[in-house]
């Protein structure tokens, strides 16, 4: 299974979007694969979401590769910063 990103289309907070625009953005200057799952279509796959990451009230973004939890958004940045993005996606 590829990449998933879960993101929300419907947020209140500029700090969400501007998150989730992030990944979006690094993930394609980087030509990484991904598929994006938007969380607020259909409540099946924000409990998927808050279920692959073991926490009932996770928030998107979120980011696995298949069934595995990579991290959210702070993990997301730590990894570029650390330049370990492909190890924190598990690729």
């Amino acid at each position: 299974m590829p990449l998933v990103v879960f993101f929300t289309s419907v947020s209140s907070s500029l700090q969400t979007k501007k998150d989730q625009e992030r990944i979006f953005s690094v993930l394609d200057s980087k030509k990484i694969a991904y598929k994006a799952v938007d969380i607020a279509q259909n409540s099946a796959d924000k409990d998927l979401m808050r279920k692959i990451a073991g926490n009932p009230t996770a928030l998107a973004p979120q980011i696995c590769n298949g069934n595995v939890y990579c991290g959210g958004f702070t993990d997301f940045e730590d990894a570029i910063e650390m330049e370990q993005l492909e190890k924190f996606l598990k690729l």
